[in-house]
């Protein structure tokens, strides 16, 4: 188990866009995706991308239920994920492990078709709507170099953006 330090803003490693696996037997990337799920889940957070670890690989974790009453873990992973597919639009209230403290309706595409392989390298295509899609779009964005609050007006996001600077400023992550 190797919980690994999630960057938070403004580390311009975040900004970074990550680049595809193309050898899925290495060692690296077996590693890199149980570091996630372990860091991931003593956050305790439902999605990590490899960008929030100083990782500029196309790699993600999430388990959206597992934090549910009861909820059993049940971690899916994400290798050079890309969606096919965005229809409709909702608003759900977004937090990010990247972004301490701060939780801001975002809008996303409701309904996504996501083409993905996973750790033994098999491509997979599924439909996903709702929350999991809403997590899915959240953390390949981190992949992409952007942040939830990207997509805030420009007044919320220089309001967030200078509170998180001066907490970084005073010691905090």
């Amino acid at each position: 188990m190797a919980v690994r330090e999630i960057l938070t803003y403004p580390d311009p490693q975040l900004r970074e866009v990550a680049h595809p696996v193309v050898n899925f037997d290495a060692p690296e990337v077996k590693q890199l995706v149980q570091d996630l799920a372990d860091t991931m889940y003593a956050a305790p957070g439902v999605g990590l991308a490899a960008t929030q670890v100083g990782v500029a690989l196309r790699v993600a974790v999430t388990d959206t239920d597992w934090r549910e009453e009861g909820g059993q873990k049940s971690l899916k992973v994400w290798i050079n994920p890309q969606f096919v597919r965005m229809e409709g639009k909702l608003s759900f209230e977004e937090g990010c492990l990247s972004v301490p403290d701060v939780y801001e309706f975002v809008d996303r595409a409701n309904a996504v078709t996501l083409v993905w392989y996973d750790i033994e390298g098999q491509v997979h295509q599924a439909d996903f709507e709702g929350y999991p899609a809403v997590a899915l779009q959240h953390e390949f964005d981190h992949l992409d170099g952007k942040l939830f609050i990207d997509k805030l007006s420009l007044l919320k996001q220089k309001l967030i953006k200078t509170r998180l600077k001066k907490r970084k400023k005073l010691g905090y992550k």
